[in-house]
């Protein structure tokens, strides 16, 4: 029986493509360059600043002028990180459900605290949610299993009985370290080469609904 669901943020629980995207084309016209359509950035959202600035610039960290174009990218989507992201459709219906079953639920994030309280609080979610775990909140983000083994610890249930669903492999992989039923999300932000049937998912997962299917 699930007594606790754990979700990612980025493509799994929300739709911040738009903000994150809008942050890096504001990036790319100070620099002098057009303009990225969003169809193109989605695919790379789940790796945050680093898959923004690898898409737009092509750069990596190892990059010298890498921190200076990602301290830039951050606060512009810092001052506009609300704007367009949203739920995606029927995760509220699940969050509903989750809520009227007494089931807790949280999110676990390599997003900085920074930023995700912030999402969490413009969509309504900050003190609904039984833990918010972020990409700084434990020494080892995912793949590490900590940050879940927290978020389990949180809403005191153990791993066995929750589930955690997430749009990268990553996701996944600390899912089965940490011993919950990990959740696959094709609803998410898979980049282009990603094979999601070799994640070695507990469950792929097409639509938020049908997560009502595993509660």
């Amino acid at each position: 029986m699930v007594r606790a669901v754990f979700f990612d943020l980025d493509g799994t629980l929300a739709d911040t493509a738009p903000d994150l995207g809008g942050a890096l084309n504001r990036l790319l016209a100070e620099e002098g360059r057009p303009p990225l359509p969003l169809e193109r950035l989605r695919p790379h959202v789940s790796r945050g600043a680093r898959g923004m600035l690898g898409v737009g610039f092509g750069l990596s960290p190892e990059d010298g002028s890498y921190l200076e174009l990602q301290r830039r990218f951050l606060d512009f989507y810092e001052g506009a990180l609300c704007e367009g992201t949203a739920l995606f459709p029927g995760m509220e219906e699940v969050l509903r459900r989750l809520d009227a079953t007494g089931i807790p639920w949280g999110i676990v994030t390599n997003k900085s605290q920074r930023f995700t309280n912030a999402v969490a609080e413009g969509l309504g979610l900050r003190h609904r949610a039984a833990g918010l775990v972020c990409g700084d909140t434990c020494p080892r983000p995912k793949p590490h299993p900590l940050p879940i083994l927290m978020a389990c610890a949180l809403a005191g249930t153990a791993p066995e009985a929750a589930l955690y669903v997430g749009d990268d492999r990553r996701d996944i992989e600390a899912g089965r370290a940490a011993g919950t039923l990990a959740i696959a999300a094709s609803w998410g932000y898979l980049d282009d080469d990603a094979a999601i049937e070799s994640w070695a998912a507990d469950r792929i997962v097409g639509h938020p609904l049908e997560l009502l299917d595993l509660i």
